[in-house]
């Protein structure tokens, strides 16, 4: 495959935790953060294409895939997407990379959207695939967002209650969340799943990807809380499946509107995982949003 066979690996230290790391091509910095419950695989579709005009980064966050999995503490901190935002500056200046635009898909792009809050200056674009700002999905809680997004709800239960459900039979539930997120048959490849399986087998990839979502509902929405009066100056693009969740429930590019100044956006045809469903559509509309003048 073009993806594993192109892109070199290594791991990069932040501090003591070890953060894997997939790289390729060269020109302006890419960093690619991917979502739950995949690793940096899942953008293997688009990756070859973009590193012919982009220098791209591609790690798996702490808590998932070949990443170190720290441990964590009352608070979660450990899991916040600010412990997180900073691994991925650490990433890309080791690369010797100080200004980069970053495109985060599902988690990976509340990861990004707080890289850009809190290392504004390195951040020139920022690209959230089929998210709303975490806040605003929590604020906006009803039966229909509950019943989509149960496991929200599910996976901050104190441990080991989901760990220990998840971990019964993880491919089960990957099978089951893949499933029920994507909308076009076969976009997740059989390599692909094999490779989240492979990472999402390990009791401390489920304990910590619990600990990111037990994050985000806590110490993560203290930390946005205080940038409420504080819009992102970088130019902002937001996709969504077409048929997925997050574009029936909010209107995308307005709850952006709220949190930066300059925001485009639109639907992507199929689900969630717009990279696999939809590279061809993805990838265009990355390519575009990158060429804009930088922020």
């Amino acid at each position: 495959m073009q993806f594993e066979r192109d892109f070199k690996t290594k791991t990069i230290y932040h501090g003591d935790i070890g953060i894997h790391v997939r790289y390729a091509g060269s020109g302006p910095p890419l960093l690619l953060l991917h979502g739950y419950p995949q690793t940096g695989y899942m953008w293997h579709k688009i990756a070859p294409r973009l590193a012919k005009t982009f220098s791209v980064v591609i790690p798996d966050l702490r808590g998932y895939g070949d990443s170190d999995k720290p441990p964590t503490d009352a608070t979660h901190a450990p899991y916040s997407k600010r412990a997180m935002a900073a691994d991925m500056v650490a990433v890309m200046q080791a690369l010797g990379h100080s200004r980069f635009a970053v495109a985060g898909h599902d988690r990976g792009g509340r990861v990004a959207h707080r890289l850009a809050r809190d290392h504004a200056v390195a951040v020139t674009h920022l690209a959230v695939l089929d998210i709303a700002p975490t806040a605003a999905m929590y604020e906006a809680t009803d039966k229909t967002f509950a019943t989509a997004y149960y496991h929200w709800f599910f996976l901050i239960q104190p441990a080991p209650y989901p760990e220990t459900m998840i971990g019964h039979d993880p491919q089960f539930f990957l099978e089951h969340k893949t499933g029920q997120w994507g909308r076009t048959s076969g976009a997740i490849t059989a390599p692909a799943f094999a490779e989240y399986l492979r990472c999402f087998s390990n009791p401390a990839t489920i304990h910590a990807s619990c600990e990111d979502y037990r994050a985000a509902a806590s110490i993560d929405l203290v930390h946005d809380a205080a940038d409420t009066d504080t819009k992102l100056a970088m130019p902002v693009l937001a996709l969504w499946g077409e048929i997925g969740f997050v574009g029936r429930a909010y209107d995308v590019v307005a709850e952006w509107q709220k949190v930066a100044h300059e925001v485009r956006g639109h639907s992507i045809p199929g689900g969630h995982f717009l990279a696999e469903e939809s590279p061809d559509e993805t990838c265009d509309a990355l390519i575009a949003f990158l060429s804009t003048p930088q922020g």
